[in-house]
């Protein structure tokens, strides 16, 4: 039966008659899918709704892509004009990560007034165009299909518009451009609220289309080139007998219409005849200078006012003439008209409808009609193109031969209600559906545009080929075709296997699996039994009778007709799930306890000494993973399923194999084999009994064995018997045939527990690890005793390269133990500790000599540990006493026990210049844009060697690149910067760059003063403990500090002056450019390598220079010298190696420390002041200030203060008067203080300084006492 593939009628075979009223609404709408299936557009005259693809969640958790509302409105801008045609297309995006992806999907309308209008998704208009005077009948898009073989003509993107006597191509290219440009500068200008842009020309070719009475609808064949052949025929046909013939054949662009008179016509114009026309589009933005600016711009339309709209709509655009393109040849019949035409995507084929009800076949390259169907009166057509998949291919045929593809005309019947699909060109109806009569069949006949052979390489496009929209239910259904259809008719039996695989798919979950015997193909058959043995709802007694049932089968038919591969496969199988069925019944509870006892014979001594020896590193590994976390249920908790059972073992020339792949878990099926044994709940020999006898290898069985042990630890950890079992396992397997090698002495590594041993050394479990290797030991321990006494005869001590390994192998796992205990410290709250770290002993070792310091500063800096309390911590290393106060906090205190615990294992990777130089260097590489802590850290390394080469490295790789970048913005901005440009040039604000500079000058200083301390020292061994002196990997940090060059020290003191600079001038906000301090052998010397020679200035400094320094000095020292402590010293630092004279800076300081009435300090001062003659001048000065203030500036002029001055003498009071007492910053100074000043004065002012000197001393000191009592 035809309709028993992927039928979609109702199980009642009945519509609803209400339904049936309300549907025919949909065919007076015109409607278009975006072939993405992601925008549905229905209009209707003037109105218009996009409905855009959106995943809904329903009640029963079950997702489903639903098109919803998105935008509703009016398209018309002109009055009476109505909508007539849509066309979704999608434009591809140009980004790599969503390549074969559509960027967005412009709608395009055409009017009844001639106009096509571009729309965004949401309704914002991008072009429009007036092309022709005419309503538009079709509107159609051509986008790039990749060539199926290489002769193919690559054939160009268009869209090509319709009228009732024109057709109009617009060229893909130009409108992808044009539309990605328009929308950009449409959200550009909606964002910035900017008004015109002009847009570009859109390049179009217009024809007139002659010689047909009507034209309803059209195809555009796209570039075809004829043959020699048919250009001679056609010269012959058209120009007679003396026709000339060109040497080529010409290029021509092919269109096919239908109408009436003649009922289908054939045009071709040739490529160059007509040049494309350069037209003016409208964009959807405008202002008020738009008529003034575009007025010569056509069919410009935009949100104006209403006076202007009418304006604007009155001036119709100009309409370029059409040129004239006469019907080459057609298919006359008077009495017929077409309706539509569809295209297939090969271009080969088109199907038309016409009104008699009949459906037409065309060959498109001949011109002729090649099949007809009758009966489809109002039919809606649409094509599905499938590609050939590999698999279904002969394996004769080679694999680089191109895919075969097949076409399948897929017709809609709405009088009948029917969806039928017809293989092409003569093939048979391969479906058909029983559907509504008031569907709409949507096909678009394009995908992406924006496409090219560039960007299609190696990409599948995702787009629907035809889909079924349903008005009734609202369902949007695809039609999805098999390529296999498309070979045979519908009786053979690889079509009606296929059937059957379908229908054994759908019967899987109501476990009704006989259809599987019916298959006949043994490709089909195989598939089958595959899908069934994967299916997760089988049970697996399902399973084991239809693999036997199908066996059986095959083994009654005759030999040589049976498919080999299929009878081994359904053998093996079966084998396989006999196996898990045995498996799974031991595992059961209904095993009694005598003999689960009887299973349980230790068979090796001494662990309990092993035991207690681990036992505390041991519980405290376990309180570190107990503690709650986030776990997500999965599989794994559960029973292993069949089908993973089933597909990770293998039968292999008759002997049962584990898959080995790279991504491969054997932890499921480890645990289902052995964790019953394990955990004591199944008899131990049964179950090495039913493996050994089921052919596993015992080198696969330990395998399986660890693999369950060391990905269980926390299960083996709450068990305390399981390592007894797992002594007694180890025992058993390694007395299987083929486990241990029978010519193994002792004196040589056994294979077999080398396997052991390197399963432990690279798991992540120590504690699971450390366990197995210990029972492991004792094992081998005793099979060794064992051998040694059946050789000798003699109770000797038996000495052994294998224990010798054993032993190495046990104390590097107690030290990975002991390590990952420490790092399974939780983080404090608050900071972002992530998972937890896990090592190993393979990582250790692969790790180098500074793996072990790495693991730790790692976990120091997560925990935040300070420096201070680090270092603590490590000198009482091995005290009693509490380190600090701080330690009495759990954390701490835990922190410091795991801590001394590895340190004690580890004592020289871990010694503390060792662990100072990994902690430092882990903070500048986590943190570099503040290194204070890496700083301090560095400070803590005793040795100069280290600390020279470490300091150097974060010099060189962190520090000097974020310096030379503030050093260049300070020298630009000629201050201390904003917090926006710090961020800008050298990424960081202000505060942590002022933090960053004073770091910066302690790390300088700290490389200064271990390059002087390296001589004095010799240079450290860099060593690490004997079990692990096989440790290879990256060099330490220790290692690259010793290979570290000498640096030139006065290039390094030079640095340091400059950072400095830049740490104070960022610090009291100072205004001076760093650079410009320097010369130019300084400027030159700055930023390069520590360890280079470089021209650094000289001892005598250019005056102008020296000048500029001190100037700088002054003017930054009035700001701060008052406000901060800090700033005069480093003033003082910086004059001697800045060569500016630090008494000027002195003298400088005391007069601006009395400006600012800070007396008692600059008395302070002015003792370290070498040249007091000149002190006195300037001081002398601000005497007269602060005189004048008190005597001719003060709020209250009193009858005394009058007095005193008219009984001054005329010099000295006409001096007190010309001073400007406003310079001062603190004038109101008490006038004991003024008193003092003025003895100070006349002490340091020599006798024959001025008369001014005399003046004062003679000023009575009586006229001071009035005036203070007076003041008070």
């Amino acid at each position: 039966d035809d309709s028993d593939w992927g039928s979609w009628e109702n199980p009642d075979g009945k519509e609803d008659g209400a339904q049936q009223q309300s549907a025919p609404w949909l065919q007076d709408c015109v409607l278009s899918l975006s072939p993405c299936s992601d925008l549905l557009v229905i209009a209707r005259e003037h109105k218009a709704t996009f409905l855009s693809a959106k995943w809904r969640t329903e009640e029963s958790g079950q997702e489903e892509m639903t098109l919803t509302v998105t935008w509703s409105g009016t398209l018309s801008a002109d009055e009476g004009e109505c909508i007539c045609s849509v066309i979704c297309i999608p434009l591809s995006s140009q980004k790599r990560s969503s390549t074969g992806r559509p960027d967005w999907t412009c709608v395009v309308v055409g009017f009844s007034s001639g106009y096509v209008r571009f729309y965004t998704e949401s309704g914002v208009l991008l072009l429009a165009q007036l092309l022709h005077e005419d309503p538009v009948l079709q509107l159609k898009c051509r986008t790039y299909e990749i060539p199926r073989h290489p002769g193919v003509t690559e054939q160009h993107e268009e869209l090509s518009i319709l009228y009732p006597a024109a057709l109009v191509t617009i060229d893909g290219f130009s409108l992808f451009q044009s539309l990605r440009a328009c929308r950009n500068q449409v959200a550009r200008a909606a964002a910035a609220g900017s008004d015109v842009i002009q847009p570009p020309p859109l390049a179009y070719k217009k024809w007139g289309l002659q010689d047909m009475d009507k034209i309803t609808d059209h195809s555009s064949i796209g570039i075809t080139t004829l043959s020699v052949f048919d250009q001679m025929k056609n010269a012959s046909m058209l120009g007679g007998f003396h026709a000339s013939v060109k040497g080529s054949p010409p290029a021509m662009s092919q269109y096919i219409t239908v109408g009436g008179g003649p009922y289908t016509g054939f045009y071709y114009a040739i490529e160059g005849s007509s040049q494309p026309l350069l037209s003016h589009v409208a964009l959807a933005v405008a202002s008020k200078l738009t008529s003034a600016l575009f007025s010569a711009a056509s069919g410009w339309l935009g949100w104006k006012s209403k006076n202007e709209e009418e304006s604007v709509q009155k001036q119709k655009p100009k309409v370029e003439p059409a040129t004239g393109l006469p019907v080459r040849f057609g298919l006359p019949d008077s009495r017929r008209h077409g309706e539509s035409i569809c295209l297939s995507p090969c271009n080969t084929m088109a199907g038309v409808t016409d009104d008699f009800g009949r459906v037409t076949l065309l060959d498109v390259a001949r011109g002729i009609a090649i099949r007809m169907w009758k009966g489809y009166r109002d039919a809606q057509l649409g094509w599905v193109q499938v590609s050939e998949a590999r698999g279904e291919r002969d394996l004769a045929t080679s694999p680089s031969m191109p895919r075969r593809h097949a076409q399948f005309l897929v017709i809609y019947a709405p009088r009948r209600g029917i969806l039928e699909v017809w293989g092409t060109q003569h093939g048979p109806r391969v479906g058909a559906f029983t559907v509504g009569k008031h569907c709409r069949l949507l096909y678009a006949g394009h995908r992406l545009m924006g496409v090219n052979s560039v960007t299609s390489q190696g990409w599948q496009i995702h787009t629907q080929q035809v889909c079924l929209f349903d008005p009734v239910n609202g369902a949007l259904r695809a039609v999805t075709i098999p390529f296999h259809l498309a070979l045979s008719d519908k009786k053979s039996e690889r079509a009606k296997d296929m059937h059957l695989l379908r229908r054994l798919t759908t019967l899987l979950r109501s476990r009704e699996v006989d259809v599987l015997l019916d298959i006949k193909h043994p490709a089909i058959k195989k598939q089958a039994l595959e899908s069934l043995l994967s299916n997760k709802n089988a049970p697996v007694s399902c399973l084991t009778n239809v693999t036997r049932a199908l066996l059986a089968s095959l083994k009654e038919q005759d030999p040589e007709a049976v498919d080999e591969s299929l009878l081994q496969f359904c053998s093996s199988q079966l084998k396989l799930l006999q196996l898990y069925t045995d498996v799974q019944l031991l595992h059961t509870p209904d095993i009694s306890p005598t003999e689960l006892l009887l299973s349980i014979q230790p068979s090796f001594s001494g662990i309990e000494e092993d035991l207690a020896r681990v036992g505390p590193v041991l519980q405290r590994y376990t309180e570190m993973n107990s503690r709650p976390c986030v776990s997500f249920a999965q599989d794994s908790s559960g029973p292993l399923p069949v089908r993973t059972f089933l597909s990770q073992l293998e039968w292999v020339n008759g002997e049962l194999r584990v898959i080995k792949q790279p991504d491969t878990d054997w932890t499921q099926l480890g645990s289902f084999l052995f964790w019953g044994c394990l955990s004591g709940q199944s008899p131990l020999q049964r179950v090495c009994e039913t493996l050994q006898e089921s052919g596993i290898s015992p080198q696969q069985l330990l395998s399986l064995l660890l693999s369950g042990w060391l990905n269980k630890e926390k299960d083996v950890l709450k068990y305390p018997d399981a390592v007894s079992h797992l002594g007694t396992l180890l025992s058993t397997l390694s007395s299987m045939k083929g486990a241990v090698d029978e010519s193994w002495d002792g004196q040589s590594v056994s294979p077999w527990w080398q396997q052991v041993r390197t399963a432990c050394v690279q798991s992540e479990s120590s504690a699971a690890a450390l366990l197995a290797a210990l029972v492991a030991h004792r094992v081998a321990k005793n099979s060794i005793t064992r051998l040694a006494e059946s050789k000798f005869q003699e109770e000797w001590e038996c000495v052994s390269m294998e224990l010798e390994q054993w032993v190495v192998c046990i104390k590097q796992l107690e030290d990975v133990l002991a390590l990952q205990t420490l790092l399974c410290l939780p983080s404090p709250q608050g900071s972002t500790g992530g998972a937890v770290t896990r090592c190993s002993v393979k990582t250790l070792l692969e790790s180098g000599r500074g793996g072990v310091a790495d693991y730790v500063s790692k976990l120091i800096f997560r925990q935040g540990m300070s420096p201070d309390v680090l270092r603590d911590i490590l000198q009482r290393r091995g005290e009693n006493e509490p380190v600090e106060q701080q330690l009495q906090q759990d954390r701490l205190k835990i922190f410091h026990e795991l801590l001394e615990c590895v340190c004690q294992r580890f004592p020289n990777s871990l010694s503390p210049d060792v662990l100072f130089a990994h902690c430092s260097w882990e903070n500048v590489v986590q943190w570099n844009k503040d290194p204070e802590w890496s700083v301090e850290f560095l400070k803590m390394i005793s040795n100069p060697h280290i600390q020279f080469g470490v300091s150097a490295m974060m010099w060189q790789t962190f520090i000097v690149k974020r310096f030379s970048a503030a050093a260049f913005l300070m020298e630009k901005v000629g201050k201390a910067p904003k917090d926006r440009l710090c961020r800008r040039d050298v990424g960081m604000g202000d505060a942590a760059m002022r933090s960053f500079l004073g770091s910066s000058v302690q790390l300088l200083q700290a490389l200064m003063e271990a390059d002087s301390a390296v001589e004095e020292v010799s240079a450290p061994d860099v060593c690490v403990e004997e079990v692990w002196g096989g440790a290879e990997g990256p060099v330490s940090i220790v290692e690259l500090a010793l290979d570290q060059r000498s640096v030139h020290y006065p290039l390094v003191q030079h640095h340091c002056v400059l950072a400095s600079l830049l740490h104070a001038a960022m610090t009291f906000s100072l205004r001076l450019k760093p650079l410009s301090l320097f010369d130019s052998k300084g400027k030159n010397a700055f930023f390069r390598d520590l360890s280079s020679i470089q021209l650094l200035p000289s001892g005598d400094m250019d005056h102008s220079l020296v000048a500029v320094r001190q100037e700088v000095s002054h003017n930054n020292g009035v700001k701060h010298s008052s406000t901060e402590d800090m700033w005069p010293s480093v003033c003082m630092e910086l004059s001697s190696i800045l060569q500016v004279n630090t008494d000027i800076l002195r003298r400088h300081l005391v007069c601006e420390l009395y400006n600012q009435g800070l007396d008692l300090r600059a008395e302070e001062v002015m003792m370290e002041v070498q040249d007091k003659d000149v002190l006195g001048s300037q001081l002398l000065v601000l005497t007269g200030q602060r005189l004048a203030f008190s005597l001719l500036h003060s709020q209250s002029q009193t009858k005394p203060n009058m007095e005193l001055l008219a009984r001054l003498p005329p010099t000295l009071c006409t001096w007190l008067k010309a001073m400007d007492p406003s310079e001062l910053r603190c004038p109101s100074v008490p006038l004991s203080q003024s008193s003092r000043l003025i003895n100070k004065v006349i002490e340091m002012l020599p006798e024959n300084h001025d008369v001014l000197v005399h003046l004062f001393c003679r000023l009575n000191m009586s006229h001071l006492c009035c005036l203070l009592v007076n003041k008070h």
